[in-house]
């Protein structure tokens, strides 16, 4: 586990979830960036444990991980050494890094709503739309 983080966030983990949430990320993205940065690595199975998600879930948010490039992943025998091997999966993007993408979509697109609203305000300006009572 990677003590430090793990340690700042303690009960925090709910609270930074939720401010990734709040930033536009899936809830089942922001729970399992916020567990494997506090723990620095876990099975699909301790994922679902401690963040409480469904399998199918695990899955699409280690999906939309992976389309990122936040993440890696490699196989290991299970413990009894039968059956399928288990994947374990990481960070491959420190969080600091995952947060300074986060803001700078969250940038774009402010600019982007930004440069719309102006056009608005452009075209209402000089169109026959807006019609004086």
């Amino acid at each position: 586990m990677r003590e430090g983080l793990a340690e700042a966030l303690g009960d925090n983990s709910h609270e930074f979830s939720d401010l990734l949430q709040s930033l536009g990320l899936q809830r089942n993205v922001a729970k399992v960036i916020t567990y494997l940065a506090a723990a620095g690595e876990g099975t699909s199975i301790d994922i679902e444990r401690e963040v409480g998600l469904r399998q199918p879930e695990v899955s699409i948010a280690m999906r939309t991980l992976r389309l990122n490039n936040w993440i890696r992943e490699w196989e290991v025998k299970s413990a009894e050494g039968k059956g399928r091997p288990c994947k374990v999966y990481a960070l491959s993007t420190p969080i600091d890094e995952i947060i300074e993408s986060i803001e700078e979509e969250r940038r774009k697109k402010s600019a982007e709503e930004l440069e719309s609203i102006q056009k608005l305000k452009d075209l209402a300006s000089t169109s026959a739309l807006v019609r004086e009572p």
